[in-house]
């Protein structure tokens, strides 16, 4: 196995992500969906018959290291390329040598991380090596594949997702480190379960974050003797921030969710802005928040402000685009906004009291009037018949009822006088008061 590598790379010590990185399928945390017993990915590099493919998924989640396993396994020649520092001549050179490998019946596994950064020419490059059966190509990317690699390219490729690792796989990572020969195996360190536990949360499903930290946080351990101890405070000074207690999967996950929400209700940006921070600091996924921001708008604002549902969604979106820390002011200007809009349940309440019909009438009939006939027999049953199309009324509304004969006249949207909705609920008051005035009895 080979891999591109400055003159100078072995006077520098390495990184204890890199010291560490699993060498087998065994030895890797997480992705169970791909590599447990059975799945498809694991089928594919037990079996020798990896082709070219795509990994996709956010940072530290393994994606250089499933490709170094891959190509330990399948024992090919692994050559590594930088997107930064490898051009188009560079890229031809090694599919040349790499074809006349192939000849001898070596593979050859190139390895492209950060693959979006590769521009269209550079991709092309790639292409008929990747046709011809040349290499292996594996590459690498956080962003989605089927905006960032070219079409062709991707097509000839399998795209897999990976997943962010959960605090208990970056828990087992540190755990092994610790005891690794390759880690601190060899040397007295004193750390805590429970610290070691809370710096797997604080990297919020990113591995490589954890192991820097854990290396940081053991050169400027204290020592005794021959013995180092890594306190709470070493670790804190490395990140330069707090370990909050945070527990995004027990009640402290949906105390601050819920202090959130009702301080947005209450119209207090302060207060939500700062359960906002506590939740991301605390190592949340901002996706988590954005979502619960979007449910809010339509729960607590409605038609009162319809823009409050265009603003949490934008706020979704930048938060998947540009992800952590840079997303925090989105999700902010998103908090802030619906803390200060006009307040609305009137939606939430309708809902609930039309499922609670529904559910106690499920098996009411649509009345004949609202169905479609496509057939002839459709049309003999009487589908249809009485249906008013409103476009065609001057005034484009009809007296025609909707709603089940056993729920006419029922009512659930009951719109409140704030902001926006006091004109919703003006216009719903003459539509009413029109189809009464219009309406045969």
């Amino acid at each position: 196995m080979e891999e591109q590598t400055s003159l100078f790379a072995q006077s520098v010590p390495e990184p204890l992500a890199a010291r560490v990185r699993p060498r087998s399928i065994e030895e890797i945390s997480g992705q169970e969906h791909l590599l447990g017993k059975g799945k498809v990915l694991r089928r594919l590099i037990e079996q020798d018959s990896v082709s070219s493919m795509i990994f996709w998924g956010p940072p530290g989640v393994g994606k250089t290291t499933l490709a170094w396993v891959i190509a330990n396994m399948t024992k090919a020649r692994f050559i590594n390329f930088s997107a930064v520092t490898s051009g188009i001549k560079e890229i031809r050179e090694v599919m040349k040598k790499a074809e006349s490998n192939r000849l001898y019946g070596e593979k050859t596994i190139v390895f492209v991380d950060e693959i979006h950064r590769f521009n269209k020419a550079q991709q092309d490059a790639f292409l008929p090596f990747v046709e011809k059966g040349s290499i292996i190509l594996i590459g690498a990317t956080t962003e989605n594949p089927s905006f960032e690699v070219n079409g062709a390219l991707l097509s000839r490729c399998k795209v897999f997702v990976l997943k962010a690792l959960s605090e208990t796989d970056i828990a087992k990572l540190l755990h092994r480190a610790m005891v690794d020969e390759r880690g601190f195996g060899g040397q007295k360190i004193k750390i805590s379960e429970d610290l070691l536990n809370k710096l797997a949360a604080f990297a919020n499903g990113d591995a490589r974050k954890a192991l820097s930290i854990l290396e940081m946080a053991v050169l400027n351990a204290e020592a005794s003797g021959d013995c180092l101890t890594v306190t709470e405070e070493n670790v804190e000074q490395c990140t330069s921030r707090k370990l909050l207690l945070y527990d995004k999967d027990g009640e402290e996950h949906y105390n601050i969710i819920s202090a959130l929400h009702k301080s947005m209700r209450n119209s207090d940006p302060d207060a939500a802005v700062y359960w906002l921070a506590r939740m991301l600091e605390g190592g949340e996924d901002p996706l988590y928040v954005a979502r619960r921001i979007t449910r809010f708008a339509s729960e607590d604002i409605g038609l009162a402000d319809p823009r409050a549902l265009e603003i949490a969604v934008a706020a979704y979106q930048a938060c998947h685009f540009i992800g952590m820390p840079e997303c925090t002011v989105h999700l902010t200007q998103a908090v802030v906004y619906m803390a200060l809009a006009p307040k609305s349940n009137a939606l939430y309440v309708a809902y609930g009291m039309a499922r609670k019909d529904a559910q106690e009438q499920m098996a009411e009939p649509v009345p004949l009037h609202l169905r479609n006939a496509p057939t002839k027999l459709m049309k003999e049953l009487e589908y249809g018949k009485g249906y008013q199309y409103a476009h065609d009324a001057a005034e484009k509304l009809t007296s025609m009822e909707c709603l089940p004969e056993s729920l006419r006249g029922r009512s659930y949207y009951h719109p409140t006088n704030e902001g926006m909705e006091g004109r919703f609920g003006q216009r719903l008051k003459d539509i009413k008061q029109w189809k009464q005035n219009h309406r045969d009895f």
